[in-house]
């Protein structure tokens, strides 16, 4: 099946915000944030990126249908913000070919974070990253950094 990365335009916004709400679902594992009074989980910065020139939303499909989310950074170093694959797709290369597709629009330099204790995110990146990457451990987790030509 066809994995296709496409910008989200404004139209988009109310499927970005779902699939956020099922990234924030599962990242609740690592950082433990909580749904707030009406059950959704927050995501304050969700509308700059369609305000901020440095900011990028895309939606991931495979086959048609959605499948994840990239939101990318693009202010100093290009930095995977977020980055998500729903459960079905995992394992697939869904995930592989949508961060292929994201790192190529954007040449230059890239990081891409992890929270410790996220080992499966950390194998992820390190297995995808392309070339030669560096990476350093902070006080929030791994970080790879590495030059998209």
């Amino acid at each position: 099946m066809t994995v296709e990365v496409v910008q989200a335009g404004a139209g988009d916004k109310t499927v970005l915000r779902r699939l956020l709400q099922l990234y924030h679902y599962d990242f609740s594992e690592w950082d433990g944030g909580d749904v707030d009074g009406h059950g959704e989980f927050a995501h304050p910065y969700l509308d700059h990126y369609w305000t901020d020139p440095d900011s990028h939303p895309f939606l991931i499909r495979r086959g048609g249908r959605w499948a994840g989310l990239a939101l990318v950074r693009t202010a100093g170093v290009n930095d995977m913000a977020e980055f998500f694959v729903m459960r079905k797709y995992r394992r697939s290369g869904t995930g592989r070919e949508a961060a292929r597709q994201v790192f190529a629009m954007f040449p230059g330099p890239w990081q891409v974070r992890q929270l410790h204790g996220n080992d499966v995110a950390t194998a992820f990146w390190r297995s995808v990253v392309p070339g030669d990457y560096q990476e350093a451990i902070t006080a929030d987790g791994p970080v790879q950094r590495f030059t998209v030509l």
